[in-house]
């Protein structure tokens, strides 16, 4: 399996649950699977059809999600796509093939348990607030 994100463009819902199962047969988890359309209403639908994920805080960043309150849709999605690893010029080509109604599947890698295992956390050295 590849360690990039994948990304595939699509136009229907079936093509989409489609891609979304072949993606979870070539061994991507589905809660790494996700689903983005122009509209948020439309990435809600399609999320829910094809039991993908949406692109969430979690994926974003506590900081890039407060900034999208403040940005248009376009600079919106930009900032979600590039969240999962795309890069800019990517995310800019594929905010063009959204604003035509197509439906975006971005797949992304997970870490092999071994990997997992082999993982070291280092304690953040910023501000920790004390416990009440």
């Amino acid at each position: 399996m590849s360690t990039y994100t994948r990304v595939s463009v699509t136009s229907s819902l079936e093509d989409t649950q489609n891609k979304v199962q072949q993606l979870h047969d070539e061994g991507f988890k589905k809660d790494h699977i996700y689903v983005l359309t122009h509209s948020a209403e439309g990435t809600d639908y399609v999320a829910e059809y094809t039991g993908a994920e949406q692109i969430s805080m979690a994926e974003e960043g506590l900081f890039t999600s407060i900034a999208n309150l403040f940005r248009s849709r376009g600079e919106e999605l930009r900032a979600k796509i590039m969240a999962l690893g795309v890069p800019e010029g990517e995310a800019a080509r594929l905010l063009t093939e959204l604003e035509w109604g197509k439906i975006l599947v971005l797949a992304t890698p997970t870490l092999k348990e071994e990997e997992e295992e082999n993982l070291v956390m280092y304690p953040s050295s910023g501000f920790q607030p004390p416990f009440l």
